[in-house]
């Protein structure tokens, strides 16, 4: 029985695509951002948790491929100031 995880699901390059990164200041994620993202991209704040320790944001950009796609949310996922990517 074939379930959704095996399914690949097919995307058009080029695309906009969209990150939420997790994290405790909004000044270093920026940097973050800032220091691995070397095309254009937009950053926009989303929530905020319950206690306010943690930020969302919303990174939208155009990714090129699925390597593309791949190596900026690995990129993004090791930086210290990054507690989750989605």
């Amino acid at each position: 029985m074939e379930t959704l995880k095996d399914k690949k699901v097919l995307v058009e390059y080029p695309c906009k695509w969209e990150y939420k990164l997790i994290g405790e200041s909004e000044k270093h994620l920026q940097e973050a951002v800032f220091e691995l993202i070397d095309i254009e991209y937009e950053f926009v704040a989303s929530k905020v948790s319950k206690k306010g320790k943690y930020k969302s944001f919303n990174l939208t950009l155009e990714v090129k491929s699925d390597e593309h796609r791949i190596d900026i949310f690995n990129k993004l996922k090791v930086h210290s100031a990054v507690k989750m990517v989605l």
